[in-house]
């Protein structure tokens, strides 16, 4: 196989907070290097390119057609992800999508479609996948360690305030943001449990604002029935004054896991003396980003697909999505 020459050089796709997080991670890996930015906001990009040197380009077209960029990571509002997705495609780039990679499961599968057919990679950002502690849990996991499993819940207790929402004109709409509480900040905990516990069939869920005056849901629960046979919960609200951070828990016929944030706080397992490993230091900021970032750098070089893909974005937005539908007719909805 003919390797792709190093470093991987990326296009960065909106230029506001979390471009900063990537354009960073960047910065710090041999295999990749920033080439070019664009943002609507052309003044924006320039401060952004100041910052992190770059090229900046008037148009996404522009970025696109270079032929010195190799991959672009899209960093703009969800409800622009489809579109700008499949025009990178188009022109033969690979996407780093940040989450939700869609807002709709018909647009995430034309974006996996226009990779596909362009012979490109679509990687979907989930950095809390890439955490040592996260990867041990889902070995474990899936080697049987914890038996079948019953009930797996994940517990998102975050505090955003009113001006939080007044701070962009997308946040909190469903046409750019594609929901709230669950769609924007919640989607990290969906896509964990469901890739440890595994695929969800059906659901029942409740969504809406139930403090802030807001579009979409500030507040959200689910009862979800797994492939496995065990059931579960989401409870998911950017309303717990202070915040109480991100839980999930794990129970089988045979032991208990448990997750803080990205740390595994409990491990019991029948008839065994558990000892963690000594796990390497991991922040999801920026460590998260940076992982898949060069993930996806290696995808590119050697010819493989990225550890998560366009796919494993779609599992996470049924669940979101299927908890809408049910809130808003009152039924069980099976999931595709």
């Amino acid at each position: 196989m003919t390797l792709h020459p190093s470093p991987v050089r990326f296009g960065m796709i909106g230029c506001g907070m979390i471009a900063e997080t990537h354009a960073r991670s960047i910065g710090q890996l041999a295999e990749a290097e920033l080439v070019a930015v664009y943002d609507y906001a052309k003044e924006k990009a320039v401060r952004f390119a100041e910052a992190y040197p770059a090229d900046v380009c008037d148009s996404m077209e522009e970025l696109l057609v270079r032929g010195d960029i190799d991959a672009v990571c899209i960093c703009t509002p969800s409800g622009l992800h489809a579109e700008q997705t499949v025009m990178a495609a188009n022109k033969g780039k690979h996407v780093l999508v940040e989450k939700p990679a869609a807002i709709r499961l018909a647009d995430l599968d034309r974006m996996i479609r226009a990779c596909e057919e362009n012979g490109v990679w679509l990687a979907t950002v989930f950095p809390r996948r890439m955490g040592p502690q996260a990867r041990y849990a889902r070995q474990l996991i899936q080697e049987g360690k914890l038996g079948r499993l019953s009930l797996c819940s994940a517990y998102v207790k975050i505090y955003r305030d009113a001006q939080y929402y007044q701070s962009a004109g997308w946040r909190a709409t469903w046409d750019l943001d594609g929901g709230g509480a669950m769609m924007n900040q919640g989607i990290h905990s969906v896509d964990m449990l469901q890739w440890l516990a595994g695929p969800v069939r059906s659901l029942y869920g409740s969504a809406r604002a139930v403090l802030r005056d807001i579009a979409v849901e500030d507040t959200a629960v689910a009862l979800l029935q797994f492939q496995s046979g065990a059931m579960g919960t989401f409870e998911i609200t950017a309303t717990a004054y202070k915040g109480k951070g991100v839980r999930i828990e794990i129970h089988g016929e045979l032991g208990t896991l448990v997750m803080e944030e990205d740390r595994i706080v409990s491990l019991d397992i029948l008839g065994e003396e558990v000892r963690l490993p000594a796990f390497e230091p991991f922040e999801v900021i920026p460590d998260g980003h940076r992982l898949q970032i060069r993930d996806l750098a290696e995808a590119i070089r050697e010819g493989r697909p990225p550890i998560v893909t366009g796919e494993d974005g779609r599992h996470s937005l049924d669940i979101i999505l299927g908890t809408y539908e049910s809130s808003a007719s009152g039924k069980e909805v099976a999931l595709s």
